[in-house]
């Protein structure tokens, strides 16, 4: 007997296809992370990520013009700061005289339109490496210790012109102690985009290459969530909810897209995803030896993170994306 429904019918031509097409990536939905670098005219290629670039203040303001022009509007900087002014406190990261800080005061004073998230976490100030506050004696991440020196770091990034306080550092408590410290020094306009659900991920390794912050000692797993474990992001969720944060998100993307899409069923706020460094890489070594279509891959891989359920995505690809949904 032949078929009644023939959802091929909906397939049959490229006009077709668009007219009922689901999800559909633009410029609006990405994030570009970009690498701060000391020095002037620096643009220093990543080994372990093609096409990504350290750069120099001077060059990363130059950057974020081009991308501009691509139609890209949001960036996510993350400093690599010299071993000198690194200690257990990570008192750099409050210095609004510090590359950080003057980087993106002169980024929003230079385009005044584009959004800054900025990265609150100790890790690339830390002498120890690490998100939070190590114990001398112990070892052991200092959950409430950490909690002073975020807040003093989140208040310096809203005084130098950050839009979105991205909190990465996974301590209990964090959003209402930021939101509090923002609130109290008149940055309640300043939005809290909280990393909800950061796993402590195989993913991370190209990233921490480019900024050289991993941890001296131990690793990140008593504080970063199991990869095996889904229920405990959905307390996140709600513990990130009741204390005000603005926007939620989900770290790495490619290998969680049913955590995206469980978060995305529960809760209203905005969710986004982070389409990692170990994500990029994996694409970008299988195209350059053939493997894999790179262009054609990269589009499928951010469009299932959309699909899954992320209104935004904090990606590598953004800037390569946007130049293909530029040509169309």
């Amino acid at each position: 007997m032949l078929p009644n429904h023939r959802p091929r019918r909906n397939r049959k031509s490229e006009v077709i296809r668009d007219m009922v097409q689901e999800t559909r990536l633009t410029t609006h939905d990405f994030i570009f992370p970009l690498f701060l670098i000391e020095g002037q005219n620096q643009a220093l290629e990543v080994k372990s990520m093609p096409g990504i670039f350290r750069y120099s203040a001077d060059r990363i303001v130059e950057e974020v013009g081009k991308c501009v022009e691509l139609g890209i509007k949001a960036f996510a900087p993350f400093p690599s700061i010299n071993d000198g002014l690194k200690d257990r406190l990570a008192k750099e990261s409050a210095n609004p005289e510090g590359l950080y800080l003057k980087t993106v005061a002169d980024i929003k004073r230079q385009f005044p339109d584009v959004v800054l998230m900025t990265d609150v976490a100790m890790d690339p100030y830390s002498s120890d490496g690490h998100d939070g506050v190590v114990d001398a004696e112990s070892g052991e991440i200092l959950n409430d210790a950490t909690l002073e020196v975020l807040g003093q770091m989140a208040l310096a990034q809203a005084r130098a012109g950050a839009d979105i306080i991205g909190p990465s550092d996974m301590m209990d408590g964090r959003v209402a102690w930021i939101r509090r410290v923002l609130d109290e020094n008149a940055f309640q306009h300043v939005s809290i985009m909280s990393y909800t659900a950061k796993y402590a991920s195989a993913f991370y390794g190209p990233f921490r290459d480019a900024l050289d912050s991993a941890p001296k000692k131990g690793d990140k797993k008593s504080y970063q969530m199991n990869p095996a474990n889904k229920r405990e992001a959905l307390r996140e969720l709600a513990l990130d909810e009741a204390e005000g944060a603005d926007m939620v998100m989900i770290k790495p993307a490619l290998s969680y897209l049913d955590v995206i899409h469980a978060v995305k069923e529960r809760t209203h706020l905005p969710v986004t995803a982070y389409n990692v460094s170990g994500e990029y890489a994996m694409v970008k070594a299988a195209a350059q030896n053939g493997w894999l279509d790179g262009d054609k891959t990269m589009m499928e891989v951010l469009t299932s993170i959309k699909r899954a359920g992320a209104d935004a995505i904090l990606t590598y690809f953004a800037k390569e994306a946007a130049a293909v949904l530029r040509r169309g």
